[in-house]
């Protein structure tokens, strides 16, 4: 919790650091993953301009429908979760801003029971090779936590 605490901090001024945040939550009684993703809006922006070679505005679109797809299609690309082996498919919920970064949405359904999750994070290392991804994930009651630096994208924990 400190990290959130430094993150929020460091949002309200220019930040000289290069950071996602990813937080999984399963969520026993629906039997779901609950995924979210903090990217700073200037480094996500820049990021999906030079990926989709179009116009990207998060936060002023008037096609919210093609903000969505752009995201969505970048953040699957960038992000894979496995539960017990098995890849996941990550629904898109949504996106909104918060300060100065964007969070965005997934849900993974029918998840029966998390033993081990495995996660592939490569968001945003096509943008700066000081990427760090940090990693929150919660399940059956255990949480763990760790920092990815680029080019490190793995990251495997048993709940």
């Amino acid at each position: 919790m400190a990290f959130l605490t430094w993150l929020s901090v460091s949002l309200l001024f220019s930040h000289p650091f290069f950071i996602s945040m990813t937080d999984i939550n399963y969520n026993n009684k629906n039997r779901a993953l609950e995924v979210s993703v903090r990217i700073f809006t200037d480094d996500f922006e820049k990021t999906l301009r030079k990926n989709c070679n179009c116009k990207v505005d998060l936060l002023h679109s008037d096609d919210k429908n093609a903000m969505n797809n752009v995201i969505n299609s970048y953040i699957l690309r960038h992000l894979q979760i496995k539960v017990d082996g098995q890849v996941e498919k990550l629904d898109f919920v949504g996106y909104q801003q918060e300060e100065e970064s964007i969070w965005t949405y997934y849900e993974v359904k029918k998840v029966e029971q998390v033993r081990k999750i495995e996660i592939n994070n490569t968001l945003l290392h096509d943008y700066r090779t000081e990427q760090i991804n940090m990693l929150h994930i919660k399940a059956n009651g255990k949480e763990q936590s760790d920092k990815l630096d680029y080019p490190e994208a793995s990251f495997s924990g048993n709940f």
